[in-house]
C-alpha cells in the first residue's frame, strides 16, 4: 500500500497542501497578538484587550468545529478547505479595517476558518494515509502551529513598522488567497467520499454522544481539553514568567519563547515518529504528560536556575506541551468510524478550543491568587499530570484487549 505510487502522490499533495494552510491558519490567529502594542495605541485602547481579540476567534472556532462534520460530509474536505482559506482573507481584511468593529467582524471570520480546518484536513489527510504512517503524518500537519506562531512573529512586527499595521495585514491576505489557488490546482488529486444529503447540524448531538460512548475518545476529549488549555497557558505566559520572576529582558525572554515553539514543532513531528514506531498513541500522550508535568513543577524554583538550565526546561516543555496534538488527532482519526473521521474530529475539537478559553483566564486568575508568575507556571504543568494517568490507563485498556484470547 505504502509503495503505490498513486497514493504517495496523493500523500504528499495532501499533506503539503493540509501543512501549508495549518501554517497559514496559525499566522492569520496570531497576526494581530504579534503587533498589539501598535494597533492598541492607534486605536486608543489597552494591549490587555488583546486577550478578548483571541477568545473571540476560539468562541467562534469552537461553534464551527461543532458543526463541521456535517459540512466536510455534504461538501466534501477540499470545499470546506477553500471556504477556510477565504475566511482568513476576509479576517485580514477586518483587521486592516481599522476599527474595532472591523477587527470583531475580522476576528470572527477567522475563528470560523480555524474551527473547520482541522476536521477537513483530518478527512482530507486520512484518505490518503496508510494506517501505520498515521501518526507521523497528523504530526506533521500539526507542526505547522508552532511555525505558524514563529512566522507571525517573525514577520509582522517588521513589515508593521515599515508599511504600518493596515497596509500589513490587507497586504496579508494575499497569502490565504495564493493557498486557496494553490489547493484548487491540487484538490482534485485528493480522494475523499461525499454525502449530499448530510443535515446541516443534524448529527451534532449524535456525533457528541459518539464520542462519549467510546471509552478512546472520551478519553482524546478529555485530553485535548486538559492539554490545550496547559499548552495555551504556558505559551502564553512563558515571556511574562522570564521577565517578572526570572529578571530576563523581553526582547531575551521573547528569543526563548519563539525557541520554546521551534521546540513545539521538532517534538510534533519526533512525537509522531516515535507514536508509529511503537504502535501505541496513548502511551506517548501519557509520556509527554508526565515530562510536562515534571518540568511545569520544576518551573516553580525558575529564578533559582542558570540561565542555560532555564531555557533547557522551556525548550523541552515546548517539545512536550506543545508536542502532543499530532499524536491526538492521529488517534482520533484511528478511532473514529469508517468515512466520520471528519464529524468526529470536529467533535474532539471542541473540547480542545474549550480548553484554550477557558486555560489563560484560568491562569490569570490564579496569579491573581498567588502573586507568582512562576509558581502558576508549575501548578498548570502538574495539571498535565492528570493527562498522564488518563492516557496510561486508556493504553492499558488497548493492550489489555490485545493480549486477550480470541474467543473458541
Amino acid at each position: 500500500m505504502t509503495d503505490h505510487p498513486v497514493l504517495s502522490s496523493a500523500l504528499a499533495g495532501a499533506l503539503a497542501i493540509a501543512t501549508l494552510i495549518q501554517v497559514v491558519a496559525t499566522a492569520t490567529v496570531l497576526a494581530l497578538t504579534a503587533i498589539t502594542p501598535l494597533v492598541a495605541a492607534d486605536l486608543g485602547i489597552g494591549p490587555h484587550w488583546i486577550g478578548y481579540q483571541v477568545s473571540l476567534i476560539y468562541f467562534s472556532g469552537a461553534f464551527a468545529s461543532a458543526v463541521a462534520g456535517t459540512l466536510v460530509l455534504r461538501h466534501g474536505p477540499v470545499a470546506i478547505e477553500q471556504v477556510v482559506l477565504v475566511t482568513f482573507v476576509l479576517g485580514f481584511l477586518g483587521l486592516a479595517g481599522g476599527s474595532v468593529l472591523t477587527i470583531v467582524l475580522g476576528s470572527l471570520a477567522i475563528g470560523i476558518g480555524y474551527g473547520l480546518n482541522n476536521p477537513a484536513s483530518s478527512h482530507i489527510l486520512n484518505a490518503v494515509t496508510p494506517k501505520e504512517k498515521r501518526n507521523v503524518v497528523y504530526s506533521v500537519k500539526q507542526a505547522g502551529v508552532p511555525i505558524g506562531a514563529v512566522v507571525a512573529s517573525l514577520v509582522f512586527p517588521p513589515l508593521a513598522q515599515t508599511i504600518g499595521w493596515q497596509l500589513a495585514f490587507l497586504g496579508a491576505a494575499a497569502i490565504p488567497a495564493v493557498a486557496a489557488v494553490a489547493l484548487m490546482v491540487r484538490g482534485h488529486t485528493i480522494p475523499f467520499d461525499r454525502v449530499p444529503d448530510a443535515r446541516f447540524g443534524g448529527n451534532l448531538i449524535a456525533e457528541q454522544r459518539l464520542v462519549w460512548r467510546r471509552p478512546a475518545l472520551r478519553t482524546l476529549a478529555m485530553l485535548g481539553l486538559l492539554y490545550s488549555a496547559v499548552q495555551l497557558s504556558l505559551s502564553a505566559f512563558a515571556v511574562t514568567m522570564l521577565v517578572h520572576d526570572a529578571g530576563w529582558s523581553l526582547l531575551a525572554a521573547g528569543s526563548v519563547a519563539a525557541a520554546m515553539q521551534v521546540g513545539g514543532a521538532v517534538g510534533r513531528v519526533v512525537w509522531g515518529v516515535v507514536a508509529d514506531r511503537v504502535g501505541a498513541g496513548f502511551l506517548i500522550l501519557g509520556l509527554l504528560g508526565l515530562v510536562s508535568g515534571v518540568l511545569g513543577v520544576a518551573s516553580a524554583w525558575m529564578a533559582d536556575y542558570s540561565a542555560v538550565v532555564q531555557v533547557g526546561i522551556l525548550v523541552v516543555l515546548g517539545m512536550c506541551s506543545i508536542g502532543w496534538n499530532g499524536v491526538l488527532l492521529a488517534e482520533t482519526a484511528r478511532n473514529a468510524p469508517a468515512g466520520h473521521v471528519g464529524p468526529v474530529t470536529g467533535a474532539v475539537l471542541v473540547y480542545i478550543f474549550i480548553g484554550v478559553m477557558v486555560g489563560p483566564a484560568s491562569f490569570a486568575g490564579l496569579y491573581a491568587a498567588t502573586g507568582s508568575y512562576a509558581l502558576t507556571f508549575a501548578v498548570f504543568g502538574a495539571l498535565s499530570l492528570t493527562g498522564t494517568v488518563i492516557a496510561w490507563r486508556l493504553h492499558a485498556r488497548e493492550a489489555a484487549l490485545r493480549s486477550a484470547p480470541a474467543p473458541a
